[in-house]
C-alpha cells in the first residue's frame, strides 16, 4: 500500500531534524560516528579571564599612571627622559651658610664647580619638565636657575620665602612652601609669577609629596608639628591635625609604592610617621633612629633609605615586608641629612648639615665610599639627572 501524502511529510520532518542535529555534532568538532556517546564532551569550560589593572583617574593634566601599584615605575636604573639624557651626572648641593652650591662629579668624588647664589640656599629642586635646577634661597627671597646642560647659573627670579618648592603632578603649577610667611604659594612653573596664595595657620611648611592620582598632596609643618591635607586642584587645605607627639617636628614627606600610605619624617619623635593619606586618620610612629629626617626611594621600589641626622645612621626600610630590615652606621659619624639615589641606584647621596661635607653611600652593602668637604651648612642636595618622566620637586621626586 502506497505511503499517505500525511506519512510522507512527516518522513520528511524526522529527516530534516536528523540532518540538522547532526550537522549541530559535527560544527561542533564531534565525531558523531566513532563517539556516538560522547557528543558533548568536546565542549571545554571557559577559562575566566584574568582581573583588569584598576584605572587610576588622575589629576586632569597629569601624565597617566604606569602602574597602579607602584607610583615610581618610571624611576628605574638608567631609565632617563630623552630630556636629560646628555646631561651631565653631577651632585649639586646648596650650602645654606656659605650662600652657594658646590658641584660635584660622582665618578671622581671631586668638586668640580661653585656656584655663588643668593643668601641661605635651602634646597637644589629640578623643574617639572626637568630643564632647569632651581636653588631656593630662603633669605635671599630668590630662586636661582642653574642650567643642567651647561652647569651655568642664570638670573635670579625674586619670590619671597622659597624654603623648599614643588610642583603638581600636571605641571600646571610650582607651589613654593613659604616656611615663615606661612603660606603655600601657588606660582608659574616657569616665570615664577603668583597665581594664588593659600594662608595656612600651622608653623613651618617645608615639605610634601602628592597621591598616587596627584589629586592632593601631603604637607608636613615643621615648628607646629603638623600635617595638611591640600586639594591640589582646588589649590586649598581641606584638611589638618595635630601629630600626637609632644614636641614633634616633621621633616621629609614620601608616598609609598603602592599609594597607600605616606611616610613623615620625624627628627624629634626620630622615626617616621605611617598616614592613610585619604583617609586622614591617625598616623602611627614607626622609630628609625634620632634625628630623622630625609626619605629616599630605592630604584627597585622596594626599599627606603632613611636617613638619621642625629645619630650618623642610615636605616633601610623594606615596602614589601613593611619593616626596617638594615641599620648603616658613617664611619667616624656624621649628620646625614638630605639628598637622592644615583641614576643606577647604586649610591646614596646625603649632605652632611653640620659637619660641612657629602657622603656617598653604597646601597647594596651600606659602606661609605667617599665623605667630600664642602661649603657650611650643607642642606638640600640634588643627585641629576635622575629617571623619571617629570619632577614633583624637593631634592627630586620623580614620576
Amino acid at each position: 500500500m502506497p505511503p499517505t501524502t500525511t506519512t510522507l511529510i512527516a518522513r520528511t520532518l524526522v529527516a530534516g531534524t536528523t540532518l540538522t542535529v547532526l550537522a549541530a555534532l559535527t560544527a561542533c568538532g564531534t565525531e558523531t560516528r566513532d563517539r556516538p556517546d560522547r557528543t558533548l564532551a568536546a565542549v571545554k569550560p571557559v577559562k575566566p579571564a584574568a582581573p583588569a589593572e584598576p584605572v587610576v583617574r588622575g589629576l586632569p593634566g597629569m601624565p597617566p599612571v604606569l602602574h597602579p601599584r607602584d607610583v615610581y615605575a618610571a624611576d628605574r636604573p638608567h631609565q632617563l627622559s630623552p630630556v636629560v639624557r646628555d646631561f651631565p651626572s653631577r651632585v649639586y648641593v646648596p650650602n645654606t651658610e656659605s650662600d652657594t652650591v658646590s658641584v660635584i662629579d660622582p665618578k671622581t668624588y671631586e668638586i668640580v664647580e661653585t656656584i655663588h647664589v643668593g643668601r641661605q640656599p635651602q634646597h637644589v629642586v629640578p623643574s617639572w619638565d626637568l630643564k632647569t635646577l632651581w636653588v631656593n634661597n630662603n633669605r635671599g627671597n630668590t630662586l636661582t636657575p642653574i642650567d643642567p646642560k651647561t652647569g651655568k647659573a642664570g638670573k635670579p627670579v625674586d619670590v619671597h620665602d622659597p624654603y623648599n618648592l614643588y610642583f603638581t603632578p600636571n605641571g600646571k603649577y610650582a607651589v613654593v612652601m613659604a616656611s615663615l610667611d606661612r603660606e603655600l604659594v601657588f606660582r608659574d612653573p616657569h616665570t615664577m609669577k603668583t597665581v594664588k596664595t593659600e594662608p595656612v595657620s600651622c608653623y613651618g611648611v617645608n615639605h610634601a609629596d602628592f597621591s598616587l592620582d596627584g589629586r592632593y598632596f601631603i604637607v608636613s609643618c615643621e615648628f607646629s608639628g603638623e600635617l595638611l591635607k591640600v586639594d591640589t586642584e582646588k589649590m586649598e587645605v581641606v584638611a589638618q591635625q595635630k601629630l600626637p607627639f609632644e614636641g614633634a617636628m616633621p621633616q621629609d614627606v614620601k608616598i609609598s609604592p603602592d599609594g597607600k600610605r605616606f611616610y613623615i619624617a620625624d627628627m624629634m619623635a626620630d622615626g617616621m610617621w605611617v598616614l592613610d593619606g585619604d583617609k586622614f586618620t591617625r598616623p602611627t610612629l614607626l622609630p628609625t633612629g634620632k634625628g630623622t629626617h630625609g626619605l629616599y626611594v630605592g630604584r627597585d621600589s622596594r626599599e627606603m633609605y632613611v636617613s638619621n641626622r642625629g645619630e650618623g645612621s642610615v636605616s633601610v626600610f623594606d615596602f614589601t615586608q613593611n619593616k626596617l630590615t638594615k641599620k648603616w652606621h658613617l664611619p667616624d659619624g656624621g649628620s646625614p641629612d638630605m639628598g637622592g639615589v644615583s641614576a643606577d641606584g647604586k649610591v646614596l647621596w646625603l649632605s652632611g648639615r653640620y659637619d660641612a661635607e657629602v657622603y656617598a653611600i653604597d646601597t647594596r652593602t651600606g659602606k661609605q665610599l667617599a665623605r667630600i668637604k664642602v661649603g657650611d651648612g650643607p642642606h638640600g642636595l640634588a643627585v641629576y639627572p635622575q629617571p623619571g618622566r617629570y619632577s614633583l620637586g624637593h631634592t627630586g621626586i620623580f614620576r
